[in-house]
């Protein structure tokens, strides 16, 4: 009997899908994956992003198999370690809700809990965990793996990180489906190229090119398709009815059970079918309808900064051109978007170098490179900050006159 799956993708071509992963991909709460957008509202922007975290989560779990599978020919891993590694690499993004990170910053305001804590919850107390346990594997391990917290520091880059599985996928994936041409990496080249180094994951010298391309690569993604001034119209609209929602649907629930029915469609078909008790359900649903048919806010400010906002901040900036240009504060939103320049490590701290490996005839060297001495990644490094102001169109000169005398041109 054949005892693997082989899945045809855009991406990879053949995704090979052995008999543990498939009895994990064919659960409902797996399967539910398929019902959340990997890039939340970007389709509204990118008509032909529609892919989601289920085929990303598939793609990861490939890479990460390829890049175990290097470490394995060079001696540093066995086959049983890359079974789990790949089953982590599956699992990493189980714990995501509806509108993926969107959904994520409602759910940190409101009840402290990231996706991350979602998904161990998941893979721990849910049927997931049911299967690994009966098939022979440490639910706790693959856990652990899956969100970065393994004492193998290395084993955690493979799955997230600044040579991770993660970014090799859904660079390329969100690129193919956005159209974007700013995605285009040789992750082969990485792959066949990494290394180990003092529990580090580390490069081989000849691929830095190949590394310096994906970290650029992922910067100008950010630039033209995650943070678009429209994409975010889009979330900022998502948000605001979650929002103004939550306290009625309880959407950011705790309850697993009540939390993996929550998928994007789900939340939207929700917010519809509110009553209109309340001004802010009132709001809650007209905003839902407004994304729904691509009636989107305006931006009508925008600009790069230094300076991170507090909320208090936000709240006051949105005081401030709501009196000066005599428009309502429930109309006028103000955007931050911030993220880091360079991939975080598994634990969430910046990237600061990488380790390099230089073949040599009788030996190798090894060096820590800092990010400040590659020039092409130094260039880029330290936070993309953004502060946006949106509006409904019908206010759009008023509030584009307030914010620019208040920010400056």
């Amino acid at each position: 009997m054949k005892q693997f799956l082989d899945i045809v993708d855009p991406i990879h071509n053949f995704i090979r899908v052995y008999e543990i992963e498939l009895k994990i991909i064919d659960s409902p709460i797996f399967q539910r994956l398929r019902r959340i957008r990997q890039l939340s509202g970007a389709h509204l922007t990118y008509p032909s992003a529609q892919h989601s975290r289920f085929e990303h989560s598939l793609g990861v779990m490939h890479i990460a198999g390829q890049a175990a599978n290097a470490l394995k020919e060079k001696g540093l891993l066995n086959p049983d370690q890359i079974q789990n590694i790949r089953l982590a690499a599956l699992l990493h993004d189980v714990g995501h809700g509806p509108f993926s990170h969107l959904f994520e910053e409602v759910l940190q305001a409101k009840r402290k809990i990231s996706h991350e804590e979602m998904g161990k919850n998941i893979i721990l107390k849910s049927e997931i965990g049911d299967t690994l346990s009966k098939s022979g594997f440490d639910k706790k391990f693959i856990t652990k793996l899956a969100f970065g917290d393994t004492k193998y520091r290395f084993v955690n880059e493979i799955v997230s990180g600044s040579l991770s599985a993660d970014m090799m996928d859904y660079l390329q994936r969100d690129g193919y489906f956005t159209g974007a041409e700013h995605a285009k990496i040789d992750h082969q080249r990485i792959i066949q190229s990494l290394d180990v180094y003092k529990s580090r994951l580390a490069l081989d010298r000849s691929a830095l090119y190949s590394f310096e391309s994906m970290v650029l690569s992922r910067y100008q993604m950010f630039k033209a398709v995650y943070f678009h001034k429209t994409v975010r119209s889009a979330e900022v609209m998502m948000l605001e009815s979650i929002r103004l929602a939550d306290d009625q649907l309880n959407l950011t629930t705790l309850n697993l059970d009540e939390y993996v029915k929550l998928t994007d469609e789900f939340v939207v078909s929700q917010i519809l079918s509110l009553s209109t008790d309340t001004d802010e359900l009132k709001r809650a649903k007209q905003f839902a309808e407004d994304y729904q048919n691509r009636k989107l806010l305006k931006c009508v400010y925008e600009q790069l900064t230094d300076k991170k906002f507090t909320k208090s901040q936000e709240n006051k900036l949105k005081e401030n051109i709501a009196r000066r240009s005599k428009v309502s504060i429930n109309e006028i939103f103000v955007d931050t978007t911030t993220t880091s320049s360079l991939p975080l490590t598994p634990s969430k701290e910046k990237s600061k170098s990488i380790i390099l490996v230089t073949e040599g005839a009788t030996k190798s060297s090894i060096k820590e490179i800092p990010f400040s001495k590659i020039p092409v990644v130094s260039s880029i490094a330290g936070t993309m900050n953004i502060v946006r102001i949106y509006t409904p169109a019908q206010y759009r000169k008023k509030v584009e006159i307030a914010a620019k005398s208040i920010l400056g041109d």
